[in-house]
């Protein structure tokens, strides 16, 4: 937690419960997590260009030939939200959760974000 800095604008964010179910239909776990209303954002004043690498699908095909070719072992994983949790360059401020107790005289506190939030 930290004081927000003149001239700095925060976002917000929100709690999202999810329930859990197993197979059969009973309650597995229950979940919740906190996340950022980016969308509050804007450009050039909050963030600069946003990027996201993406594979050409000709060099994945040329992996696999040689993977093929070489006799070299594939394993297959997913990464579609492995952006999610990057390092963040950008100062960001998020307000304080709803909930987050944080004791007397802490008005003005908010969170600075290190890494991003989904």
């Amino acid at each position: 937690m930290t004081i927000l800095h003149k001239g700095k604008r925060t976002v917000g964010c929100r709690w999202i419960y999810t329930v859990k179910f197993k197979a059969d239909d009973t309650i597995e776990r229950y979940k919740v997590r906190l996340v950022a209303k980016g969308y509050t954002q804007t450009y050039g004043f909050d963030y600069g260009e946003t990027f996201a690498l993406v594979a050409k699908i000709n060099t994945i095909q040329v992996l696999l030939s040689l993977a093929a070719n070489l006799d070299w072992p594939l394993h297959q994983f997913d990464v579609k939200n492995a952006f999610l949790h990057g390092d963040l360059e950008e100062e960001v401020y998020m307000d304080s959760p709803l909930g987050c107790k944080m004791g007397p005289n802490t008005g003005n506190m908010v969170c600075k974000l290190g890494k991003s939030l989904y």
